[in-house]
């Protein structure tokens, strides 16, 4: 991608046959992610989430790399008014840049209603990394690899690192990847959990597209419903767990797909889903 190339040409974006493939095209940068970039993946999550006529999303990325984490030489814009003799930074300010920033990207991605598949080309560390682990599923190309790299510079990991992976792989697990910071090959992440599937790279494409066609012909309400019944689990009580499954429940049997699967299983025909 050309230095000085639209946000629109650095995250490209289409919707075929009910899948929107959002893929970031910095690979001269190795996808490091700017703030514009950033923002715009936010925004088409959110209208993933209420295009009826999307069903599932793709995340992925061109070149060698998926995505190398915050690009920290991208322009940040203005900074904000100081008054006269204050410091250049003040006690709030990295909390409230990494709100409005890598934590929002991250749950952009665990909040929006249709299931995502992260489709990881080649190198995902630091953001990048969670970006991956954010989907809810993970294909990776033979030669990609992950890299928890805070501890490399010296910092404390962001974008909800510290929250994913526990949740994906257990507290030593990850630990062992927060605190030593090696690189993982995708075999080893596919042995550890956090990769569905690793397929050769020139495969990757087409594995992906399989997949995110599959879920765009499902019920993608209850898929949806799904994704926040297992998400929500992670942080509540069998109570609590057991009142969610009864409201996803609830909200599901009014949609039209929910009608459809009970129909079609009675008439012992394939279901003909329509996404609402």
């Amino acid at each position: 991608m050309a230095e000085g190339a639209s946000i629109e040409e650095q995250v490209r974006h289409k919707v075929e046959g009910g899948v929107a493939w959002i893929t970031l095209d910095r690979p001269e940068v190795k996808n490091a992610i700017s703030p514009d970039q950033r923002n715009r993946v936010i925004t088409l999550l959110g209208e993933a989430s209420a295009d009826v006529g999307v069903r599932a999303v793709v995340l992925g990325a061109t070149g060698s790399a998926f995505c190398t984490g915050a690009d920290l030489r991208a322009d940040r814009g203005a900074p904000p008014a100081r008054a006269d003799g204050a410091p250049e930074r003040v006690v709030g300010d990295v909390a409230r840049l990494l709100r409005e920033g890598a934590q929002r990207l991250v749950a952009a991605i665990l909040d929006c209603e249709k299931p995502v598949i992260a489709a990881v080309n080649g190198t995902a560390a630091g953001i990048g990394a969670h970006l991956a682990f954010a989907c809810d599923l993970v294909v990776a190309a033979e030669g990609a690899r992950f890299i928890e790299v805070f501890v490399r510079r010296g910092l404390v990991p962001d974008g909800g690192g510290a929250y994913l992976l526990p949740r994906l792989v257990g507290v030593h697990r990850a630990k062992e990847l927060l605190l030593l910071g090696d690189d993982l090959p995708a075999a080893d992440a596919l042995r550890l959990g956090l990769v569905n599937r690793v397929v050769p790279a020139p495969e990757l494409e087409a594995a992906v597209g399989e997949l995110a066609a599959r879920l765009a012909a499902g019920p993608t309400r209850a898929l949806g419903l799904t994704k926040w019944l297992v998400n929500r689990s992670l942080e509540s009580d069998r109570a609590g767990a057991f009142a969610d499954e009864a409201l996803a429940q609830e909200l599901n049997m009014g949609t039209a797909d929910a009608n459809e699967g009970v129909r079609s299983f009675l008439e012992r025909r394939e279901p003909a889903y329509r996404g609402w």
